[in-house]
C-alpha cells in the first residue's frame, strides 16, 4: 500500500537532493580560462562537432557569478594565478573545476620559476584532463565526470 497508491497515476516521488542534483547536473554552466593552446581545443569542444549543449554546458559565461565549472586549459604563471584565484572566489558555491591539458595539471615542459606546476596548487581541482593538446572529446569525458559528481552529491542539512 505505500504512498505511490495514494498519488494515483502520474506522480512520482523523489528526494529534493535527488532533484536538485539533476538539475544541476544537467545545466553546469563552464567559465572558460584559455591560458595557452589548450583553449582552442576547449572552443572546439563548445562548437557543434563535439556539442557540449546535450550535457547543458552550451552557454560559455564569462562572467564568474554565472559560473559552476571553471575550466583552466593551458599553462598558469603565478602572475596569472592570483587573477584565476580571485575569479574562483567570485563563482558562486557550489562550484567545480577542471584542469585541461598537461600543463594545467603538471605544468607540463614549462620546468621555471614563472610557471605553476599544476594549478592544483591553488585551486581544488576535481577532474584532469591529460594530453598536449587534450582532445576536446576528452573535455567531454571530464565534464561527465564532474556531472556524475554532482548526481552523487548530498545536502550538508542531512548530516545534522
Amino acid at each position: 500500500m505505500g504512498i505511490e497508491s495514494a498519488l494515483g497515476e502520474g506522480f512520482f516521488t523523489t528526494k529534493i537532493d535527488a532533484l536538485t542534483n539533476w538539475a544541476r547536473a544537467n545545466a553546469a554552466w563552464p567559465m572558460p580560462m584559455g591560458l595557452a593552446c589548450c583553449a582552442i581545443e576547449m572552443m572546439a569542444f563548445a562548437g557543434p562537432r563535439y556539442d557540449a549543449s546535450r550535457f547543458g554546458s552550451e552557454v560559455m559565461r564569462f562572467s564568474p557569478r554565472q559560473s559552476d565549472v571553471m575550466i583552466v586549459a593551458g599553462w598558469s604563471t603565478y602572475k596569472m594565478s592570483h587573477a584565476i584565484r580571485r575569479i574562483w572566489d567570485q563563482m558562486p558555491d557550489p562550484k567545480w573545476c577542471i584542469a585541461m591539458g598537461a600543463c594545467a595539471s603538471t605544468g607540463g615542459m614549462h620546468r621555471c620559476y614563472g610557471v605553476v606546476q599544476g594549478v592544483d596548487n591553488y585551486l581544488p581541482v576535481d577532474a584532469y584532463v591529460s594530453g598536449c593538446p587534450p582532445r576536446p572529446d576528452a573535455l567531454l569525458h571530464a565534464l561527465m565526470k564532474i556531472q556524475d559528481k554532482i548526481k552523487t552529491e548530498h545536502s550538508v542539512l542531512l548530516d545534522t
